[in-house]
This record gives C-alpha cells, sequence and structure tokens, in this order.
C-alpha cells in the first residue's frame, strides 16, 4: 500500500504537514515557510483553483442543482457544509506549492 506524501520544501527535501497547508487555505493561501531551510513557498494558481473546485463548487452544486431535499432547507444546508468539510480535508494533498523568490 503506498502512503500518500505530503508536499516537500522545494530547497531541502522537507515535507510540509497536512495542518500547515490546510492552515494556509484559512489564512487566505498564505505562503508556507519551511521548519529546516525557513525557505518560503507559494500555493501556485491551479491549486487555488484546485482548493475551490474540491469546495466550493461541490456544495454549491450539490445546494442549488442536485437537492434531493428541496422542502427541507436545513437539510440541504447540513449536506452543503459536509460536502465543503470533506472537500476542504482533502484539498491539502492534491494542491502544489512553489519556491518564492
Amino acid at each position: 500500500m503506498e502512503m500518500i506524501i505530503m508536499k516537500r520544501c522545494g530547497k531541502c527535501n522537507a515535507h510540509f504537514s497536512w495542518s500547515k497547508i490546510y492552515k494556509s487555505f484559512w489564512e487566505n493561501y498564505k505562503p508556507i515557510k519551511c521548519n529546516e531551510c525557513d525557505t518560503i513557498h507559494g500555493i501556485t494558481i491551479p491549486s487555488r483553483l484546485i482548493f475551490v473546485s474540491f469546495t466550493i463548487l461541490p456544495m454549491l452544486t450539490f445546494g442549488y442543482l442536485l437537492s434531493p431535499f428541496s422542502s427541507n432547507g436545513l437539510m440541504t444546508l447540513g449536506i452543503a457544509i459536509c460536502i465543503f468539510i470533506i472537500g476542504s480535508l482533502l484539498a491539502p494533498f492534491l494542491v502544489t506549492y512553489k519556491q518564492s523568490l
């Protein structure tokens, strides 16, 4: 079984933790600083789109187009929020960072 490897520093090859990447999302895509060599890495534009496509788009698609619970708005909102949370928890495994100049 292959283990999912988190992103690494472009300079020293140290791993970035899932929590560091996740926290970066919620701080307006704040650049990540390597704990080993202090190199700064910024999220790439395609990775920002990945984050949005795993969080906002599925939530909105379910909420507006595919909602089977049209009579129960609270149920629809709850499921949409669950979709948002699951997407945001998976996104750190898919995004890429590049070394800032």
